[in-house]
Protein backbone atom coordinates (compact mmCIF):
# COMPACT_ATOMS: atom_id res chain seq x y z
CA UNK A 1 0.00 0.00 0.00
CA UNK A 2 1.05 3.54 -0.86
CA UNK A 3 0.31 5.72 1.53
CA UNK A 4 0.01 9.73 1.68
CA UNK A 5 -0.29 12.00 5.15
CA UNK A 6 -1.53 15.44 4.84
CA UNK A 7 -1.62 15.64 8.56
CA UNK A 8 1.43 15.67 11.27
CA UNK A 9 -1.05 13.27 13.70
CA UNK A 10 -1.29 11.58 10.82
CA UNK A 11 1.87 10.38 10.04
CA UNK A 12 3.24 9.88 13.52
CA UNK A 13 0.21 7.02 13.70
CA UNK A 14 1.24 5.50 10.57
CA UNK A 15 5.26 5.33 11.96
CA UNK A 16 3.91 4.20 15.77
CA UNK A 17 2.18 1.16 13.78
CA UNK A 18 5.28 0.24 12.46
CA UNK A 19 4.03 0.96 8.99
CA UNK A 20 6.43 3.88 7.66
CA UNK A 21 7.62 2.07 4.71
CA UNK A 22 4.15 2.47 3.67
CA UNK A 23 4.60 6.28 3.41
CA UNK A 24 5.39 7.76 0.36
CA UNK A 25 4.50 11.28 0.85
CA UNK A 26 3.49 13.83 3.51
CA UNK A 27 3.04 17.24 4.41
CA UNK A 28 5.14 20.16 4.37
CA UNK A 29 4.86 20.53 8.28
CA UNK A 30 5.29 16.87 8.63
CA UNK A 31 8.41 16.74 11.06
CA UNK A 32 8.18 13.81 13.38
CA UNK A 33 9.48 11.13 14.09
CA UNK A 34 12.90 12.20 11.68
CA UNK A 35 12.25 9.67 9.29
CA UNK A 36 9.32 11.70 7.95
CA UNK A 37 11.78 14.69 7.23
CA UNK A 38 13.31 12.78 4.09
CA UNK A 39 10.19 12.37 2.40
CA UNK A 40 8.87 14.14 -0.45
CA UNK A 41 6.43 16.90 0.70
CA UNK A 42 3.06 17.87 -1.52
CA UNK A 43 2.00 20.18 0.88
CA UNK A 44 2.89 24.19 1.22
CA UNK A 45 1.67 27.58 2.61
CA UNK A 46 1.32 31.23 2.09
CA UNK A 47 1.72 31.90 5.51
CA UNK A 48 5.24 32.87 7.01
CA UNK A 49 5.61 30.78 10.02
CA UNK A 50 8.36 33.03 11.25
CA UNK A 51 6.36 35.14 11.60
CA UNK A 52 4.69 36.60 15.34
CA UNK A 53 1.83 35.08 16.27
CA UNK A 54 -0.22 37.87 15.77
CA UNK A 55 0.73 38.15 12.02
CA UNK A 56 0.04 34.84 11.38
CA UNK A 57 -3.43 35.40 12.81
CA UNK A 58 -3.82 38.08 10.53
CA UNK A 59 -2.35 36.27 7.25
CA UNK A 60 -4.65 33.11 8.22
CA UNK A 61 -7.71 35.29 8.40
CA UNK A 62 -6.84 37.10 5.08
CA UNK A 63 -6.75 34.29 3.26
CA UNK A 64 -10.44 32.68 5.06
CA UNK A 65 -12.27 35.63 4.08
CA UNK A 66 -11.04 35.90 0.47
CA UNK A 67 -11.15 32.25 0.08
CA UNK A 68 -8.25 31.28 -0.45
CA UNK A 69 -6.34 28.27 1.20
CA UNK A 70 -4.21 27.89 4.01
CA UNK A 71 -2.60 24.94 2.88
CA UNK A 72 -2.29 24.20 -0.57
CA UNK A 73 -1.85 20.75 -2.40
CA UNK A 74 0.66 20.17 -5.54
CA UNK A 75 -1.27 18.24 -7.19
CA UNK A 76 0.87 17.28 -9.80
CA UNK A 77 3.06 15.68 -6.59
CA UNK A 78 0.48 13.77 -5.38
CA UNK A 79 0.19 12.39 -9.31
CA UNK A 80 3.36 11.28 -9.19
CA UNK A 81 2.99 9.62 -5.75
CA UNK A 82 0.26 7.56 -6.69
CA UNK A 83 -0.69 6.71 -3.92
CA UNK A 84 -3.68 4.42 -2.40
CA UNK A 85 -4.32 5.64 0.81
CA UNK A 86 -4.58 9.70 1.41
CA UNK A 87 -5.22 10.22 5.02
CA UNK A 88 -6.11 14.32 6.03
CA UNK A 89 -8.39 15.49 8.74
CA UNK A 90 -11.91 17.31 9.12
CA UNK A 91 -11.34 19.74 11.98
CA UNK A 92 -9.09 22.59 11.38
CA UNK A 93 -8.15 24.02 8.11
CA UNK A 94 -5.65 25.77 9.24
CA UNK A 95 -3.82 22.65 10.06
CA UNK A 96 -4.13 20.76 7.18
CA UNK A 97 -6.21 20.67 3.98
CA UNK A 98 -9.68 21.49 3.75
CA UNK A 99 -11.25 18.16 4.08
CA UNK A 100 -13.46 18.61 0.86
CA UNK A 101 -10.55 20.14 -1.06
CA UNK A 102 -8.81 16.66 -0.79
CA UNK A 103 -11.51 14.55 -1.82
CA UNK A 104 -11.81 16.87 -4.87
CA UNK A 105 -8.16 16.16 -5.94
CA UNK A 106 -8.73 12.54 -5.14
CA UNK A 107 -11.35 11.98 -7.90
CA UNK A 108 -9.14 13.81 -10.29
CA UNK A 109 -6.49 11.47 -10.24
CA UNK A 110 -5.92 8.83 -12.58
CA UNK A 111 -6.66 6.32 -10.33
CA UNK A 112 -8.44 7.76 -7.50
CA UNK A 113 -6.85 6.65 -3.78
CA UNK A 114 -8.77 6.10 -0.62
CA UNK A 115 -9.17 8.77 1.37
CA UNK A 116 -9.21 8.35 5.34
CA UNK A 117 -10.59 11.60 7.35
CA UNK A 118 -9.76 11.91 11.08
CA UNK A 119 -11.62 13.95 13.06
CA UNK A 120 -10.76 13.43 16.91
CA UNK A 121 -11.87 16.31 19.07
CA UNK A 122 -11.00 14.56 22.63
CA UNK A 123 -9.04 11.45 23.98
CA UNK A 124 -11.69 9.00 22.91
CA UNK A 125 -11.56 10.31 19.09
CA UNK A 126 -7.70 10.04 19.19
CA UNK A 127 -7.68 6.58 20.05
CA UNK A 128 -10.60 5.87 17.29
CA UNK A 129 -8.20 7.45 14.75
CA UNK A 130 -5.66 5.21 15.26
CA UNK A 131 -7.27 2.33 15.35
CA UNK A 132 -9.14 3.59 11.78
CA UNK A 133 -5.67 4.19 10.68
CA UNK A 134 -4.73 0.24 11.45
CA UNK A 135 -7.97 -0.83 9.87
CA UNK A 136 -6.46 0.90 6.92
CA UNK A 137 -3.28 -0.55 6.78
CA UNK A 138 -4.81 -3.92 8.17
CA UNK A 139 -2.76 -3.54 11.93
CA UNK A 140 -5.78 -3.55 13.35
CA UNK A 141 -3.74 -5.67 15.95
CA UNK A 142 -1.06 -3.09 16.74
CA UNK A 143 -3.26 -0.49 17.06
CA UNK A 144 -5.25 -2.02 19.74
CA UNK A 145 -1.90 -2.36 21.26
CA UNK A 146 -0.80 1.29 20.47
CA UNK A 147 -3.80 2.57 22.24
CA UNK A 148 -3.66 0.27 25.73
CA UNK A 149 0.11 1.45 25.91
CA UNK A 150 -1.06 5.09 25.78
CA UNK A 151 -4.42 4.78 28.19
CA UNK A 152 -1.80 2.58 30.35
CA UNK A 153 0.48 5.54 30.40
CA UNK A 154 -1.95 7.92 31.33
CA UNK A 155 -3.21 5.62 34.15
CA UNK A 156 0.27 5.27 36.10
CA UNK A 157 -0.05 9.15 35.50
CA UNK A 158 -3.04 9.41 37.15
CA UNK A 159 -1.91 7.14 40.41
CA UNK A 160 0.76 9.09 40.72
CA UNK A 161 -0.84 12.90 40.75
CA UNK A 162 0.23 15.09 43.35
CA UNK A 163 -2.31 15.14 46.32
CA UNK A 164 -3.52 18.70 45.93
CA UNK A 165 -5.18 19.18 42.13
CA UNK A 166 -3.45 22.52 40.67
CA UNK A 167 -6.02 24.82 38.82
CA UNK A 168 -4.45 25.17 35.14
CA UNK A 169 -4.75 27.25 32.37
CA UNK A 170 -3.87 26.12 29.00
CA UNK A 171 -2.85 28.89 26.74
CA UNK A 172 -2.77 27.46 22.66
CA UNK A 173 -2.07 31.17 21.55
CA UNK A 174 -1.22 34.20 22.95
CA UNK A 175 -2.29 36.86 19.68
CA UNK A 176 -4.97 36.86 20.21
CA UNK A 177 -5.26 35.13 23.37
CA UNK A 178 -7.21 31.14 22.77
CA UNK A 179 -7.28 28.85 25.46
CA UNK A 180 -6.82 25.51 24.30
CA UNK A 181 -9.45 22.87 23.90
CA UNK A 182 -10.62 19.44 22.34
CA UNK A 183 -8.47 16.78 24.08
CA UNK A 184 -6.30 19.14 26.74
CA UNK A 185 -8.38 18.99 29.70
CA UNK A 186 -8.43 15.33 29.34
CA UNK A 187 -4.73 15.56 29.85
CA UNK A 188 -4.55 17.86 32.69
CA UNK A 189 -7.09 16.11 34.40
CA UNK A 190 -4.90 12.39 34.22
CA UNK A 191 -1.84 14.39 35.44
CA UNK A 192 -3.62 15.44 38.30
CA UNK A 193 -5.36 18.96 37.76
CA UNK A 194 -8.08 20.67 36.90
CA UNK A 195 -8.47 22.90 33.61
CA UNK A 196 -10.16 25.90 34.52
CA UNK A 197 -10.39 27.25 31.10
CA UNK A 198 -11.94 24.94 28.79
CA UNK A 199 -13.66 21.27 28.58
CA UNK A 200 -13.20 18.00 27.44
CA UNK A 201 -13.92 18.17 23.39
CA UNK A 202 -14.78 21.62 23.33
CA UNK A 203 -13.12 23.80 20.19
CA UNK A 204 -10.04 26.32 21.49
CA UNK A 205 -11.84 29.44 22.66
CA UNK A 206 -10.54 33.03 21.75
CA UNK A 207 -10.77 35.13 25.29
CA UNK A 208 -10.06 38.28 26.96
CA UNK A 209 -6.67 38.19 28.95
CA UNK A 210 -8.78 40.95 31.62
CA UNK A 211 -11.45 37.76 31.13
CA UNK A 212 -8.68 34.92 32.13
CA UNK A 213 -7.24 36.81 35.18
CA UNK A 214 -10.67 35.95 36.71
CA UNK A 215 -9.88 32.56 36.62
CA UNK A 216 -7.30 32.40 39.20
CA UNK A 217 -5.06 29.36 38.22
CA UNK A 218 -2.61 28.01 40.08
CA UNK A 219 -0.68 27.09 36.97
CA UNK A 220 -0.35 28.74 33.36
CA UNK A 221 1.29 26.10 30.40
CA UNK A 222 1.69 28.12 27.19
CA UNK A 223 1.62 24.86 24.72
CA UNK A 224 1.40 27.26 21.16
CA UNK A 225 0.07 25.50 18.41
CA UNK A 226 2.80 24.75 16.01
CA UNK A 227 5.62 26.53 18.33
CA UNK A 228 8.44 24.73 19.81
CA UNK A 229 9.62 26.16 23.08
CA UNK A 230 11.71 28.76 22.30
CA UNK A 231 9.42 30.36 19.91
CA UNK A 232 6.78 30.20 22.91
CA UNK A 233 9.22 32.45 24.82
CA UNK A 234 10.06 34.57 22.24
CA UNK A 235 6.37 35.31 22.04
CA UNK A 236 5.96 35.53 25.81
CA UNK A 237 8.97 37.81 26.37
CA UNK A 238 7.03 40.50 23.63
CA UNK A 239 3.74 40.36 25.35
CA UNK A 240 2.92 43.86 26.70
CA UNK A 241 -0.42 43.58 27.69
CA UNK A 242 -0.65 45.05 31.77
CA UNK A 243 -3.60 42.22 32.35
CA UNK A 244 -1.31 39.04 30.59
CA UNK A 245 1.07 40.57 33.19
CA UNK A 246 -0.67 40.04 36.12
CA UNK A 247 -1.86 36.99 35.58
CA UNK A 248 1.71 35.58 34.64
CA UNK A 249 2.81 37.28 38.25
CA UNK A 250 0.17 35.55 40.08
CA UNK A 251 0.34 32.08 39.19
CA UNK A 252 3.64 29.90 37.74
CA UNK A 253 4.24 29.96 34.46
CA UNK A 254 5.67 27.22 32.34
CA UNK A 255 6.35 26.58 28.56
CA UNK A 256 5.72 23.15 26.61
CA UNK A 257 6.88 21.99 23.37
CA UNK A 258 2.62 22.38 21.85
CA UNK A 259 4.10 21.45 18.67
CA UNK A 260 5.10 18.34 19.78
CA UNK A 261 2.87 16.96 22.49
CA UNK A 262 -0.56 18.75 22.56
CA UNK A 263 -1.45 20.58 19.18
CA UNK A 264 -1.64 17.59 17.39
CA UNK A 265 -4.13 14.38 18.17
CA UNK A 266 -1.86 11.38 17.68
CA UNK A 267 0.25 9.33 20.22
CA UNK A 268 2.98 11.80 21.50
CA UNK A 269 -0.51 13.93 23.71
CA UNK A 270 0.49 10.99 26.33
CA UNK A 271 3.88 12.66 26.55
CA UNK A 272 2.00 15.89 27.05
CA UNK A 273 0.26 14.94 30.01
CA UNK A 274 3.28 13.56 31.21
CA UNK A 275 5.01 16.82 30.53
CA UNK A 276 2.25 18.67 32.59
CA UNK A 277 2.30 16.46 35.55
CA UNK A 278 6.02 17.42 35.44
CA UNK A 279 5.00 21.28 35.87
CA UNK A 280 2.64 20.31 38.49
CA UNK A 281 5.57 18.89 40.34
CA UNK A 282 7.91 21.53 39.72
CA UNK A 283 10.45 19.98 37.52
CA UNK A 284 11.76 20.50 34.01
CA UNK A 285 12.19 18.25 31.23
CA UNK A 286 12.64 18.31 27.62
CA UNK A 287 10.04 20.30 26.28
CA UNK A 288 8.74 21.66 29.39
CA UNK A 289 10.41 24.75 30.88
CA UNK A 290 9.43 27.18 33.61
CA UNK A 291 9.10 31.04 32.85
CA UNK A 292 9.56 33.79 34.79
CA UNK A 293 8.40 37.33 33.45
CA UNK A 294 10.87 40.09 33.68
CA UNK A 295 10.83 42.46 36.59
Amino acid sequence: MRVVSLLPAATEMVMALGAGDALVGVSHECDYPPAAGRLPRVTSSPIDSSGSSGSIDADVRRLTSSGRPVIVVDAAALSRLAPDLLLTQGLCEVCAVADGEVHRLARILPNPPAVLSLSARDLAGIWNDIRTVGDALHLRNEAEELVAGLRDRLDRLRSCAPSVRRRVLCIEWLDPLYLAGHWVPELVSAAGGVDVGAVAGSHSTRRSWRSVLELRPDLVVVMLCGFPVGRAREELEALTSPEARQLFANARVWIMDGNAFTSRPGPRVVDGAERLQAAMKEREIPGLERWRPAA
